[in-house]
């Protein structure tokens, strides 16, 4: 009779997790289709974007118009305090809400603000867009308010996916950034089958995507060693000045500029202003052919710190798109002037310092391994490596998202549940 209790309790119990499984599976496959297809299609308008603006370069001085049709389109949606990806973080910790409406916001602003030479990423819209379509998903299918945190993480992963053609770094960014220091498990397969099939579907259709190789990289010893160290440490000081100088110039126009059109007009004369002076088109937009020279061993001296306060104009004004491309800019860029300074390869410091700074802004350590492996292979991932986690510890708790959480410490295996400063 026991015997008989337990075949029937272990098959009740198989049976409830096939049914788990199940429903994971069709929702993360609905999700990673819709969202992927949301995805590519930002992707191609994103791509026309950049093609007007370099063949039509004039449409740098339409940047305060389109600053305002920004500001104009919130306001209409009753949507006047964007708080752009944290709140997609906002969601995951049940605080809030992310909006359908979200979705086609964000996807119109980021375009304008790349048409028009804004300097920034396009991975805050993925996330946002992923974010937004995933938890509707939810709602369409009354998934309760546990399941809904998933449900979010799911459509960030799909999104990311397709916008830097790294699946497996996708599935555990959504799954790491929300709280550092603790792992949500619980979205593994959702994340893995949404991820996936929004990849396939990118590359069926020919998505670009950036992978690098290094160049006349040194076998590892010890002095190339306490040179990559020393290079991580500078990566860690750059992430924490990059998180400050956002946080810090946001503050400013939010204390100075009450007027959300005087601040993004300023702003946009500021970029403008500056973009004229340097007279180059290197700092408008993502920058990935900068990226591409600096790992192949060029670079301009002072390009780190130009997109630093470019970047920093564009966003906490009130254009939209994304932090992360910018600090894989910058972390490229002052990698491979270091390692023309003290000698070491450029092409493998510009490496380690896009992924070092990358990681120094995000708190995000494996993903930030994963996706050095997704980019530039396994040939030198024992430098990347060394960057990831000097950078990771020497941050400290500054970050991109305010609502970002250390849940344990840095430095000692303790819980200190603590939100990132910047």
């Amino acid at each position: 009779m026991k015997r008989t209790k337990l075949v029937v309790f272990y098959i009740h119990r198989i049976y409830k997790n096939l049914l788990r499984f199940f429903r994971w599976v069709i929702f993360s496959v609905i999700t990673g289709t819709v969202v992927g297809a949301f995805s590519i299609a930002f992707v191609f308008a994103f791509e026309w974007c950049t093609d007007m603006r370099v063949k039509f370069p004039w449409l740098l001085y339409l940047l305060p118009v389109a600053g305002c049709i920004i500001v104009s389109l919130y306001s209409i949606f009753n949507y006047k305090n964007d708080k752009g990806t944290n709140l997609v973080l906002s969601t995951i910790h049940s605080k809030a809400e992310i909006p359908f409406k979200m979705a086609p916001l964000i996807f119109i602003s980021t375009l304008l603000t790349h048409l028009c030479g804004g300097s920034a990423g396009r991975e805050g819209a993925a996330l946002q867009l992923g974010g937004s379509i995933g938890n509707t998903l939810g709602r369409v299918f009354k998934f309760d308010e546990k399941d809904k945190h998933v449900v979010v993480m799911c459509g960030m992963s799909a999104a990311f996916a397709v916008m830097f053609g790294t699946p497996v770094a996708a599935i555990v960014f959504s799954m790491e950034v929300v709280s550092v220091g603790v792992m949500y498990y619980a979205a593994l397969v959702p994340c893995v089958f949404a991820a996936t099939i929004a990849f396939e579907m990118s590359q069926f259709l020919d998505i670009h995507r950036h992978t690098y190789a290094i160049i006349r990289a040194p076998q590892l010893d010890a002095v190339n060693g306490i040179e990559i160290v020393l290079l991580s440490l500078l990566c860690a000081l750059i992430s924490v000045l990059f998180c400050v100088m956002l946080h810090g110039l946001g503050d400013f126009y939010r204390d100075k500029f009450k007027n959300p059109y005087i601040r993004i007009i300023f702003s946009a004369a500021l970029i403008i202003g500056i973009n004229s002076l340097l007279n180059t088109t290197d700092y408008m937009g993502t920058g990935f052919d900068v990226i591409n020279h600096a790992v192949n061993g060029y670079v301009v001296p002072y390009a780190f710190l130009v997109k630093m306060v470019l970047t920093a104009l564009t966003l906490e004004a009130g254009f939209k798109g994304g932090e992360i491309v910018p600090s894989f800019f910058i972390g490229a860029t002052f990698g491979c002037l270091f390692g023309h300074i003290i000698g070491l390869s450029p092409s493998l410091c510009a490496a380690v310092g896009m992924i070092s700074v990358f990681c120094g802004v995000t708190n995000c350590p494996i993903t930030s391994i994963i996706i050095a492996y997704e980019l530039f292979g396994p040939g030198q991932i024992a430098y990347l490596v060394i960057g990831v986690s000097v950078s990771y510890l020497m941050s400290g708790y500054y970050g991109l998202y305010h609502d970002q959480t250390i849940v344990y410490s840095k430095y000692k295996t303790e819980y200190i549940n603590k939100r990132t400063k910047g």
